[in-house]
């Protein structure tokens, strides 16, 4: 990082158990991850002093540390939808980089999926109906319907194709496939997407994220504690955040996701640009999503992201960019706010530790840079993170 005079790794990173948990709570999962993380990074968890996290209690950062045991002297609950977790790494390295703390973790888990099937709560349609939001909501605006109309709009402006919406959904099983920890595996093909019942035109229920439990964990240190890790370090090498609008009728542009934004300034302050990234991992809760981010982080051009999903361009085995190289939220695991899982993926890539779904250069090299992108709310937010090892 630039912003301050210490530089900041990655050194610890993990997942709860994941997909169909129905024993466990969400601060098991936290645990779960949390403590994996550490034992991944070999830091015990006396060395953390910074703790980031949202989503769950009154209190986020407060409950969970205490359940994890934790007494942070640097906290940051910032909740910004999926892209919280690009943005509390964010704001963690700046934290590490000044001196404010050393060792920062950040951690998530939710039952999402159990708690529904067990009926303790039901699906959310919308974020709730006060604020901005009063004014969309007794028309039927939910969530999901925003991100559809978005969808149609690119479709409109640009000639996208339902067919090429669906080769995300059908290349993030393929990924899946590699991945022992994905939740759906089988591979589908675009007649399977397109065949499916319709959940919010032209989505299908294919092209809307899978809904689980799990969680999971990232700890980032000082470049010093880095000799004292089990793990080679990843570095961040740049961030970027952003936040565009809270009401559909204040988005001047359906087809430009903030994305456009926070990976400028990512990729301006690692000093690269997006044709030296080896992969991406990016938010999908719908198939919309991941197209757009391609464009808006600088893939291809404005218009142009119908044309680069296709071909298989965005799979681990034979792609020229693969992303979500674990299944994504489309097939992998996606219980809510998934920002955090797209750093862990990220991370064992630049490790090499994907194992079958690991990607590598032409000459099997590993990857020697990776981007991971979240965005929250309905295109509301997102934080960019650029990551390199040495």
């Amino acid at each position: 990082m630039t912003s301050g005079s210490r530089k900041v790794a990655v050194v610890g990173v993990a997942l709860s158990d994941c997909g169909r948990v129905d024993d466990a709570t969400a601060y098991t999962l936290h645990a779960q991850a949390a403590r994996r993380a550490l034992a991944d990074a070999g830091l015990d968890r006396t060395r953390v002093d910074g703790f980031a996290s949202a989503g769950l209690g009154t209190l986020a950062p407060v409950e969970v540390a205490e359940y994890l045991g934790l007494h942070p002297t640097w906290v940051d609950s910032t909740s910004v939808g999926g892209a919280t977790w690009e943005v509390m790494a964010a704001h963690a390295a700046d934290a590490i980089a000044a001196g404010h703390a050393n060792a920062v973790l950040l951690a998530y888990g939710s039952t999402a999926r159990a708690d529904i099937k067990a009926g303790r709560r039901t699906g959310n349609l919308s974020f709730g109906a006060r604020g901005p939001l009063q004014f969309e909501v007794p028309y039927g605006h939910t969530l999901i319907a925003k991100y559809a109309m978005a969808a149609r709009r690119h479709m409109i402006e640009h000639g996208t194709t339902v067919e090429q919406l669906a080769q995300v959904a059908v290349q993030a099983r393929a990924n899946a496939a590699l991945n022992p920890e994905a939740m759906f595996r089988a591979p589908v093909t675009v007649d399977d997407v397109l065949s499916g019942p319709m959940i919010a035109d032209p989505f299908t229920k294919l092209h809307c994220c899978i809904r689980s439990d799990g969680g999971a964990a990232v700890l980032l240190a000082a470049e010093e504690y880095v000799r004292d890790c089990r793990t080679s370090p990843v570095w961040l090498l740049g961030t970027g955040e952003h936040v565009s609008h809270a009401a559909m009728s204040e988005w001047p542009d359906f087809t430009l996701s903030p994305a456009a934004v926070s990976g400028r300034l990512a990729f301006e302050r690692a000093g690269v640009r997006p044709t030296e990234i080896d992969f991406a991992e990016v938010y999908d809760a719908f198939t919309y999503m991941t197209l757009v981010t391609l464009e808006d982080l600088g893939f291809c051009a404005k218009g142009e992201g119908g044309a680069f999903v296709e071909k298989g361009r965005l799979m681990v085995r034979g792609g020229d960019l693969p992303v979500n190289t674990d299944g994504g939220g489309l097939s992998a695991q996606h219980p809510g706010m998934r920002g955090l899982f797209l750093l862990v993926e990220a991370v064992r890539q630049l490790r090499g530790e994907a194992e079958d779904r690991q990607v590598r250069a032409r000459d099997g090299s590993l990857p020697r840079l990776g981007v991971a992108s979240g965005t929250g709310g309905w295109f509301c937010s997102s934080g960019t993170v650029v990551l390199g090892r040495e």
